[in-house]
């Protein structure tokens, strides 16, 4: 069983061979969590793919909000790309320092999500490209600026494609989406703390927990699993529905993993919600449950 959408991800030997290409953009995209004892934009410095700029989730977001890493407006995202030397043409390969899920599959999701399609993410991020081709550089790079369109029908963010609060709140009346959560079992069951500030743990009434290591390897650098394997992941977690699914975790980071897999095996009705638990945890009108997922 072969991927439906293969060219959302590339291998380590892909990139090597292509690296340098015209119209090839390399994007480190690597994020910690401001607990986390790295600094991301640090790292970068001392190494990354040759050419690889950095983009920093925090920066390119919505200054207007205490919520993390929010999707900025399409202007925002437009000019702060560009200005990293990506235009409309190039074709982006986004990678991290963890397989993926800190932040690549992210801003895979959020090229996307402003209507360009022409994005991949590396498989087994920078621990692969440094055990299977292992040339790095340091130092920022500082391609001359491009521009960049958002190809979107009204201009802005594809609506399809993320929730607000407002729409998750409403779905749990209508049950129209199905929600499924990315972390893992024992914060989906509020068992564990939060990497955010919030007042509550668990999970969104009625939610299914499909943690997005489900759909990795840890074992081999957190590749994406294959098509099978994601497939199988998907049906054991109660995916089964023709519902559309909209990917919730704790501050929409590891719910684009969920995005990512399903594209790959085909599935398209899939948004992620954006504020994920960061937003519905501190928020008084936002009902949660505890306990382990029924499916």
């Amino acid at each position: 069983m072969a991927y439906a959408n293969p060219d959302a991800l590339v291998s380590a030997q892909w990139l090597a061979e292509h690296l340098g290409e015209p119209g090839l953009m390399v994007v480190d995209a690597t994020w910690f969590p401001a607990a986390a004892p790295r600094d991301a934009a640090v790292e970068y410095e001392i190494a990354h793919i040759p050419g690889a700029v950095y983009f920093d989730i925090d920066e390119i977001a919505d200054s207007g909000t205490d919520l993390p890493h929010m999707l900025p407006d399409a202007e925002t995202f437009a000019a702060k790309v560009g200005a990293l030397g990506i235009g409309d043409e190039d074709r982006v390969v986004v990678y991290d320092a963890n397989g993926g899920f800190m932040a690549a599959a992210r801003v895979w999701w959020m090229f996307r999500v402003f209507g360009h399609q022409r994005v991949a993410m590396l498989d087994g991020g920078f621990t692969k490209w440094r055990k299977e081709i292992g040339t790095i550089e340091k130092d920022t790079v500082r391609p001359e600026a491009k521009t960049f369109t958002v190809r979107t029908p009204d201009g802005k963010a594809n609506a399809r494609l993320f929730r607000l609060f407002d729409q998750v709140h409403a779905n749990l009346d209508a049950g129209a989406e199905l929600v499924v959560d990315a972390r893992n079992a024992k914060r989906f069951a509020g068992d564990a703390p939060e990497p955010w500030p919030v007042d509550r743990l668990g999970h969104i009434p009625d939610s299914v927990n499909l943690p997005f290591s489900d759909l990795m390897d840890p074992m081999n650098d957190y590749v994406m699993r294959s098509a099978e394997e994601i497939t199988e992941a998907v049906e054991a977690a109660g995916l089964n529905s023709d519902r559309p699914i909209v990917a919730t975790c704790g501050s929409g980071v590891t719910a684009a993993i969920l995005a990512l897999g399903l594209h790959l095996i085909g599935r398209e009705d899939i948004a992620v919600y954006d504020g994920s638990w960061a937003e519905w945890g501190s928020r008084d009108d936002a009902p949660t449950e505890t306990g382990s997922a029924s499916t």
